[in-house]
């Protein structure tokens, strides 16, 4: 019998996407409540205790409320949501991780699906804190682009709609400036790091996709590091993946500039080792749609190894 499949919250811009790359598929069957019927707490319940895996594309006291409601019932959860991607209880969502983590996501009841943000900096960072590359307590800075989607059914509306009273005229706005984005506390417990990153987030005129820098001072890291050993630390730990691409040193070096919809559509990761080993300067480059392997591509990766398992 194919895995009954719950999208709670399958209207807003993950879940549509969800549904997008659901649709079609003959393997799982694709639970959906009638539209008259979506404002019933007792309809929602039913189906969260019915799924076989429940993704959940809520805001983060919905997303822990839709917890309560079924996990009793044995049903498995991805929470797109921040409510839980640093809960011990829960598997973060990151297959690449390290070697076992997708083993882990298969198995597990409760997966948090990361950040869009947090994707591109774990990937970069983890690996490195791992092999003893970066210290832990290095002082990180990241900055980052995203598409305009990432902002949810309003920020689409405040930069599609000009006619609107809050819309946004700017082609490129930075935020979170208070230094409190809630993706900062995933990236440091998942990153490896011991003091919280500055990270800068910022919004461009432009629908989908991403780039996240973290720029390194080579005499910052751990003794002897040079560019090489980074791009193999990379390169080493995505080996086997088919979906995060590490681009060699000579792309990088010939690359004039990144484009963050270079991979617009895609559920797909590739990462730049770009340096000035001369200054001892390296800029880390983290490329993705904010909604494939930032959100609705992560989700359903998540979902196959769970379905696998």
């Amino acid at each position: 019998m194919a895995p009954k499949i719950f999208i709670d919250g399958e209207h807003g811009t993950t879940g549509l996407q969800i549904v997008t790359r659901l649709s079609g598929r003959t393997d799982i069957d694709l639970m959906s409540m009638p539209a008259e019927q979506r404002r019933d707490p007792d309809v929602r319940k039913k189906f969260l205790r019915d799924a076989d895996i429940a993704i959940l594309c809520l805001p983060d006291d919905a997303a822990r409320e839709a917890v309560a409601l079924a996990a009793d019932a044995g049903t498995r959860f991805i929470d797109a949501s921040t409510a839980h991607r640093t809960a011990t209880d829960w598997v973060f969502g990151f297959a690449e991780l390290d070697a076992n983590q997708a083993g882990r996501i298969a198995k597990a009841q409760f997966v948090s699906n990361p950040g869009c943000y947090s994707t591109g900096a774990i990937s970069l960072l983890a690996p490195l804190v791992a092999r003893g590359i970066l210290p832990a307590d290095y002082p990180v800075t990241i900055n980052a682009v995203s598409g305009y989607t990432g902002g949810g059914k309003q920020m689409i509306a405040k930069m599609e709609d000009a006619s609107r009273e809050d819309a946004i005229t700017a082609p490129h706005f930075a935020y979170a400036l208070t230094l409190a984005h809630k993706h900062v506390p995933e990236i440091v417990v998942r990153g490896g790091l011991a003091r919280k990153p500055i990270f800068t987030p910022a919004v461009g005129r432009f629908a989908q996709g991403m780039l996240v820098n973290v720029p390194l001072h080579l005499d910052l890291m751990a003794d002897g590091v040079t560019v090489d050993m980074i791009f193999a630390a990379l390169s080493e730990h995505y080996a086997a993946s088919d979906i995060v691409e590490v681009a060699g040193p000579s792309e990088a070096a010939a690359a004039v500039r990144l484009d963050p919809e270079e991979l617009k559509g895609s559920d797909r990761l590739k990462l730049y080792v770009c340096a000035n080993e001369d200054a001892g300067q390296v800029n880390l480059v983290a490329s993705l749609d904010n909604l494939g392997k930032g959100a609705s591509g992560a989700a359903v990766q998540n979902l196959d190894l769970m379905i696998s398992g």
